[in-house]
This record gives structure tokens, sequence and C-alpha cells, in this order.
């Protein structure tokens, strides 16, 4: 029995860039949907569901990183890949805070698009069927849950939405509670065995600020993912101190 392809949704306002991804994804065995801007992408995914969303981060109209933030506001969790015309880093930094799980910087070879979506998918899948050293047993703290076999986060028993580099991240502090972890140990544990996707310490910068406007009271003041400077960061579940934390 052959396998459901996976399917995508592409919303880039380039018709000859989606032309031809359409076309060799289509032919690596992808399902492929294209639009042109953020309104059409929005209609699709109220009718259809996607597995990877990829998105233009400069479109007209709304632009992909602010359909990317009301997306994940609105608590969609599908992966989410932009794409990017703009050398600046900075730009990656702001779309890893707003939800998105990964980017291409244009011009890019449409090999490596496909090579990213299909480590998306591996992560979806491995991540729900995870059941590694927690196994099926909740973790408390706070006011939160987290079902690793399920890969989700609860608060007072509500889904929360996480994209997977953040669920990744929260599930590898999660595993190592009270443990200082450098950002190097931390993007070997978010990697795991996926050597496609780029973690750098930036993007664990910039997914910790994320997770920690999520579950922690007070963002600068966190009580469960906190600092340890000159070491990395730490997982409190109780919320208590930590010696050299913030």
């Amino acid at each position: 029995m052959s396998e459901t392809p996976i399917t995508v949704l592409i919303a880039d306002d380039e018709a000859e860039l989606r032309g031809l991804l359409q076309r060799y994804l289509g032919e690596q065995g992808l399902k492929v949907r294209a639009v042109h801007d953020a309104a059409s992408a929005e209609r699709l995914l109220v009718r259809e569901r996607f597995d990877v969303l990829v998105l233009d981060v400069m479109m007209p109209g709304e632009d992909g990183l602010s359909l990317c933030r009301r997306l994940r506001h609105a608590g969609e969790t599908v992966p989410i890949l932009m794409l990017t015309a703009r050398g600046d880093p900075i730009d990656r930094i702001i779309g890893l805070e707003m939800g998105a799980d990964d980017y291409l910087p244009k011009p890019f070879n449409p090999r490596e698009l496909l090579a990213r979506i299909q480590a998306m998918v591996r992560r979806q899948k491995l991540l729900g069927a995870h059941g590694g050293p927690l196994g099926d047993q909740p973790v408390h703290f706070g006011r939160y849950t987290l079902h690793a076999a399920r890969r989700q986060l609860e608060r007072d028993g509500e889904p929360v939405a996480l994209t997977t580099g953040e669920f990744q991240l929260l599930h590898a502090l999660v595993m190592n509670p009270n443990r200082a972890l450098g950002r190097e140990k931390l993007i070997e544990l978010v990697k795991g065995q996926d050597r496609e996707h780029e973690v750098t310490s930036r993007s664990i910068d910039a997914q910790v600020m994320r997770l920690r406007r999520v579950i922690e009271e007070d963002p600068s003041t966190p009580r469960h993912i906190q600092t340890v400077w000159g070491r990395g960061y730490v997982f409190v579940p109780d919320g208590g101190s930590t010696p050299g934390g913030d």
C-alpha cells in the first residue's frame, strides 16, 4: 500500500516560481496547491488540511510574516517554512519568533526545498509517535501539562499551540529538569537524527523567547525557562530559582 502523499500549500506572488515548484514537487510525488497571496492561502486552509505551509515573506497585501503570526495565534500548528529574498538574518529571527519552523532564502534549489519539507514532515511524525523517556506519563509544571507522546502542551486542560521547533525545544528542556543546557547541547537535542534542518544558537534563543511568552506569567522574569549566564538555559519544573538564573 502506497503512503499518503505529502500535501503542501505554497503562497508566493511570483508566478514563475509557483509553476516551477508545482511541477518539481509534483514530479517528486507531493500534492501541491499554490496561490499568489495570503488571503487565498487562508481560504484554502479553512477548507483543506496540509502537511506543510510554504510562505513568501514579501507578498502583496498581507505579508507572510503577518499571516504566520495570525495562524499561530489562532492555534494553527501546521509546519511553516518561510521564503525570503532578503539577506538580513534579522528577518529569519523575526520569522522564528512569529512561529515559523524553518526558512529558506531565495534563490534556492527546489531540491533543497523538497528536503526541508520532507524533514519537517518526518519531525512531525517522530514527535507524534514519540515514546521515549517521558513515555505516556504527563509532566506537570505550573498551570501546564506536557504530553510527550501526543506532542501536546495544555494549560488548565486546554491545548496550547506550539510549532514543531518550539515543542522540540520545550521537550528537550523538560527531559532535563534543573540541568543547565548550553546552546550547542540544545541544538544537538533538537536536531536529533535530522541533519537537514538548520538549527542555530540564534534560532534557539528566538524560540526560548517565544516559549517564555507562551508559558511564563511574566516573560521578563521567567520561572520555568531560566537563563544560567555563561552556561545556557535550564528548565525548572516547580518554578523555583536557579543559581545564576534570571
